[in-house]
């Protein structure tokens, strides 16, 4: 099934915060790793049993909570529970087909944003939903699958170096929001690579598969713009401060995310009209080669008609022809259509039809 086309039937006539599933199993087992930090130290470990909710031993520490596969409904039923996270916002979480968003949920900061790479084996760019529960001391992330994506944010915490370690949970939240936005960046410089190969190869030697990888990137860049364009509502509402749970001294880094989504629309923008601008060059190099054809079968077509007029008037069967009985008349005949032919071609070439 197209990525543009998505399924979600099984939520139909189902009440609201149902907790169904929805879109590609993209690990078998749910893991939780909790990260507790502050100025002076950093502790990690991993939940093993979900029954038991993880307490937050220090006020003054913030806690990352990072949930990994969401497809086991009971699991996140039993951590939405432990976590006293809101129905709706769980119910979202287990829809991957969500459209970026934030939504105040009073104490809690909901966001949902899409987490792209490039797969280089397949040439495609692949999705992956982001969850992210904001609160006063905590942060709660929820991922489809086990990646790297925020394995460097882990260890700036580890070394304690920068102002990661000394800021709050918003600030949390922003580094993780700067690295999806950058992963577009990654993932745009792949696409310009093969839109300049495909543009080379659209100028010498136009063919079918041209038309269809022109027609792969424009459907890659429509997704791209389907997702960077409400990523840009949703910074550009964390910036402004619409939310209290965003931090004056954060919001100006989230101002910087937002700079960073406008030259993402930017770039996308631009590269949708290169393609289109490739389709328009691909149909007039089609258009020019079939008038190139009709071209040299018109002027073939040409010539040959006086020649068949010659052939067609000695090719009568009556009876009193002058030239029948000549035993020149066929090498002369023949030498007035090679004469016509070539005075044709002569002309043609004059006039620069040739």
């Amino acid at each position: 099934m197209s990525k543009l086309i998505k399924k979600s039937s099984k939520k139909a006539g189902l009440p609201p915060g149902t907790l169904v599933h929805i879109g590609e199993k993209k690990t078998e087992k749910t893991r939780v790793a909790v990260v507790e930090y502050d100025g002076h130290g950093f502790q990690e470990k991993e939940l093993k049993n979900f029954d038991d909710c993880y307490l937050f031993p220090k006020e003054s520490a913030v806690t990352w909570v990072n949930v990994i596969g969401i497809q086991q409904v009971e699991v996140l039923e039993k951590l939405g529970t432990c976590f006293v996270v809101h129905p709706l916002a769980l119910e979202d979480i287990l829809n991957t087909e969500q459209r970026p968003k934030v939504e105040d949920y009073g104490e809690d900061l909901f966001i949902v944003v899409k987490l792209i790479s490039y797969d280089d084996k397949r040439d495609e760019v692949e999705a992956e939903q982001i969850s992210l529960i904001l609160r006063p001391q905590a942060l709660l992330s929820f991922q489809e699958k086990e990646g790297d994506d925020f394995a460097a944010v882990k260890e700036r915490l580890r070394g304690g170096k920068g102002r990661l370690r000394k800021m709050g949970a918003d600030y949390l939240a922003y580094t993780l929001l700067d690295i999806v936005v950058d992963q577009y960046f990654v993932v745009l410089e792949k696409l310009g690579e093969r839109i300049e190969v495909l543009e080379g190869k659209l100028l010498t030697d136009p063919s079918t598969s041209t038309l269809q990888k022109i027609q792969n990137l424009k459907r890659e860049m429509l997704l791209l713009r389907k997702w960077v364009w409400p990523l840009r509502e949703v910074i550009s509402s964390l910036e402004r401060g619409e939310f209290p749970g965003i931090q004056a001294s954060s919001r100006v880094y989230f101002r910087d995310v937002y700079d960073h989504t406008i030259q993402v629309m930017d770039s996308i923008e631009i590269y949708r009209d290169m393609l289109s601008g490739m389709l328009d060059i691909y149909l007039s190099s089609l258009n020019n080669r079939m008038s190139a054809v009709m071209k040299v079968l018109t002027i073939i077509a040409t010539i040959f008609m006086p020649l068949t007029f010659l052939a067609g008037v000695y090719g009568m069967n009556f009876k009193h022809m002058p030239e029948l009985d000549w035993p020149w008349g066929y090498p002369l005949v023949l030498t007035i259509m090679a004469v016509v032919a070539v005075l044709m071609l002569t002309l043609f070439r004059r006039k620069k039809w040739l």
